[in-house]
Order: C-alpha cells, then sequence, then structure tokens
C-alpha cells in the first residue's frame, strides 16, 4: 500500500485514488456541495483555499490545498519543492 501525502501531514492510500481534479468547474464545485452535504467529504485544507479535489474509488472526495500538478508529482515518487506547494 502506497500512500501519498496530499499536504500538511495528511496521506491517502494511492490505489483508491480514481482522480486529482481542479475545483473550479461547475461540474466539480457540484460534485464538492454534494459530497458536503452527504458527509461524503473530507477537507484535507487546513482552513486553507482548495486547489485540488481527489474522487477516491469508494464515492468520498478528499479536499487539498496543494495543486493537483503537485499531488501528481507526488503520485510519480517525485517530490516537489517548497515552491510548489503551499505548507
Amino acid at each position: 500500500m502506497k500512500l501519498v501525502n496530499i499536504g500538511f501531514g495528511n496521506l491517502v492510500c494511492a490505489q483508491r485514488v480514481v482522480a486529482v481534479v481542479s475545483p473550479e468547474s461547475a461540474p466539480i464545485k457540484r460534485m464538492v456541495q454534494e459530497a458536503k452535504e452527504k458527509s461524503a467529504a473530507i477537507d484535507a485544507t487546513f482552513g486553507r483555499r482548495t486547489k485540488s479535489v481527489l474522487v477516491m474509488d469508494t464515492g468520498s472526495l478528499v479536499l487539498s490545498a496543494l495543486l493537483p500538478e503537485t499531488i501528481s508529482a507526488r503520485f510519480g515518487g517525485r517530490e516537489e519543492g517548497p515552491a510548489g506547494e503551499e505548507e
């Protein structure tokens, strides 16, 4: 089981992630709102602005304050430096 840091010491199981998307589009905003209403959203932003949404195979969403590109690099095994993250 590979765990990926999504910011602020929060980790997700890499095998359970279906997609990492930007929260800017209207369909993703609706998905996040519906997940919050159903208590299926996990907010890992520590009060910061949501910059990426991780869609899990369980149907839940994980909100992160890191850019999708940063998280993608971490899935690939590369760690981005301080310029790529908001911790």
